[in-house]
């Protein structure tokens, strides 16, 4: 993939699916001619971070349910996304389990009575770890885009944080904003 030859954006993301239909990043690829998968390196919980304590609003080293992957594009990793959910979201459903969601994780949080109205990201340019670098398939001096965002639902609680990392050269973000 070229500079700029991928552009994201989040709006689909955020929304949850139709019954049946598949999650929106295998829906993107598809509907662009490509194939979009991901692999699930884990789900479960594990103590927040003080990143993830700010984002998710609990206390540092507070219980959270976490699912990491690696998200692939005609089989080449292109991003590397940890989701995290609070425990009393997640804990004990699929969200904390290995298995793939039909229809994506935030079609689940809907089911379960969580629904995103409003998303905050923070983008961020920096040089990947050694660890990032190797899953990308990357070479040396290549920046990496950091993406963490926070989905707020009605009450404006977070009911999920992503930290989002994908090679700079391989992307290209969109935003579209709506004033009044």
């Amino acid at each position: 993939m070229g500079s700029g030859e991928w552009t994201s954006t989040s709006m689909p993301y955020l929304t949850p699916r139709a019954t049946g239909e598949p999650d929106a990043w295998t829906s993107e690829a598809k509907a662009r001619g490509r194939s979009g998968g991901q692999r699930i390196l884990y789900a479960g919980e594990r103590a927040a971070s003080a990143d993830v304590s700010q984002m998710l609003r609990t206390a540092v080293g507070e219980s959270v349910v976490v699912r990491r992957r690696v998200i692939e594009l005609d089989e080449i990793p292109v991003e590397l996304t940890d989701t995290y959910y609070p425990s009393s979201i997640a804990s004990g459903t699929r969200l904390a389990a290995s298995g793939k969601i039909r229809g994506g994780a935030v079609t689940l949080l809907a089911e379960l009575g969580h629904v995103g109205v409003r998303a905050v990201e923070k983008v961020a340019a920096r040089m990947p770890s050694a660890d990032e670098r190797d899953e990308l398939r990357m070479g040396p001096g290549e920046p990496v885009l950091q993406i963490s965002r926070v989905t707020l639902d009605a009450g404006d609680r977070p009911v999920q944080a992503d930290v989002m990392v994908m090679p700079a050269a391989r992307q290209q973000l969109r935003y579209e904003i709506r004033i009044g």
